[in-house]
This record gives structure tokens, C-alpha cells and sequence, in this order.
């Protein structure tokens, strides 16, 4: 398998997480996302993955792009160490933890979102820092009482699945842009224990070979 990603994107790291947790062999491709007025935007890179973002996961002669269908996949083909509960229920009430993140968080902050703030919008870099705390505060102070309910160790009960997959690299991004996380304990808390995890901290972006 190779993956297509990029030190600090959220998606790709959710990816290498889960192919850490789950013991797999992968060959990792950098692709810049800033480099060369982004590499995602280079012709051979389109021709796999026309959306232009990361990660792409390659596998024989199979191509998947879009993070949590990656983590689908995963899960599917190599279901010995599994990132779900069983029963349908908690199954589904998992799934929808990380769906907040990476369906409702994630995408207002994501990178081309910000640079079309400082770019096209003309606004400063003020207003795109005001723009990406509101959005993680507004995520975050729902998400924080969502996990007051499911929470054990992790997310979801005491099992790491997708929720805690989609958590890290989140908060990892809200760091960057210095938002107070002692606002979220149960988050930081997560957070936290996930990252004393070996899957987790070789994950992490600081530890991949393309990160500067």
C-alpha cells in the first residue's frame, strides 16, 4: 500500500493512525500542500485524485481518496484489529462522534479554506484567526457535551475508534492556532491518553519524514 499525504493534514493523519493501530505495512508519498503553489495541484497528482486533497491511498490496484472512506476500507479489509464497536447501536453513535469532526469541524478550517480567506476575501490574518477560533469553539463546545455521555477512556467507551482517530489531529490543528484547550477537559483528556499511545505518537505529524 502507499498513501498519499501531507505532514500536517488532519485527513492524512487520521489515515496513518489507523494504519499504525492496525499493524499494516505502508509506503508513505509526500505530497506538499504549500510547495510549488501546492503539489496537490500538480497534473500527476489530479490524474489520481481529481479533488486536488489529501491523503490518497493506493492499494494494488485499487484508489481511494476522502479519509473516512479510507478508514471504511480499513476496517473492511482488515477487520483483526477493528476501529468500531460491534453492536449496531454503538457502531453508529462512534461513527457520528467522528463524523462531528470531520464532517462539520474540520472542513471550515481546513487549509484552503483559510487561504482563500487571506486570499480572495482580502481579509487579514486577524479575521482568518478569528474565523478558524470560532469555528473550533462552536465544534468543540458541543462536541465536548456530546463526549460528557459516551466517554470511558476514550471517545467511546474504553476502546479507541474512529471518534478518537478524528479527535487527535483536530485538536493537533487547534493548537497550532492557539486555542485554549483547558476550555475542553474531557477532549484534552482523550487527547491526551490517545497520544501516550505508540500508534498515535508515530502518527503524529512532527515524527513523519516530510515535516519542516
Amino acid at each position: 500500500m502507499k498513501l498519499y499525504g501531507y505532514w500536517r493534514s488532519s485527513a492524512a493523519y487520521r489515515v496513518r493512525i489507523a494504519l499504525n493501530l492496525k499493524q499494516l505495512d505502508c509506503e508513505h508519498e509526500s505530497v506538499h500542500l504549500v510547495k510549488d503553489g501546492g503539489q496537490q495541484h500538480s497534473e500527476a497528482y489530479k490524474s489520481l485524485n481529481p479533488m486536488e486533497l489529501v491523503p490518497t491511498l493506493v492499494d494494488g490496484d485499487f484508489t481511494l481518496n476522502q479519509s473516512m472512506a479510507i478508514l471504511d476500507y480499513l476496517d473492511a479489509k482488515y477487520p483483526q484489529t477493528p476501529l468500531l464497536p460491534n453492536t449496531l447501536e454503538d457502531n453508529a453513535k462512534a461513527k457520528a462522534l467522528a463524523f462531528d469532526i470531520a464532517c462539520d469541524i474540520h472542513p471550515l478550517n481546513n487549509l484552503r479554506v483559510l487561504q482563500y480567506i487571506t486570499g480572495p476575501l482580502g481579509q487579514s490574518d486577524e479575521a482568518k484567526v478569528a474565523w478558524y477560533h470560532h469555528w473550533i469553539d462552536t465544534g468543540f463546545k458541543s462536541l465536548e457535551k456530546k463526549l460528557a455521555v459516551t466517554a470511558g477512556t476514550y471517545c467511546y467507551g474504553d476502546n479507541v475508534s474512529w471518534a478518537d482517530i478524528c479527535l487527535v489531529p483536530q485538536v493537533y490543528n487547534a493548537e497550532r492556532f492557539n486555542v485554549d484547550m483547558s476550555q475542553y477537559p474531557i477532549i484534552q483528556a482523550i487527547t491526551e491518553r490517545c497520544r501516550a499511545l505508540p500508534a498515535f505518537h508515530q502518527a503524529a505529524p512532527e515524527q513523519q519524514p516530510d515535516a519542516v
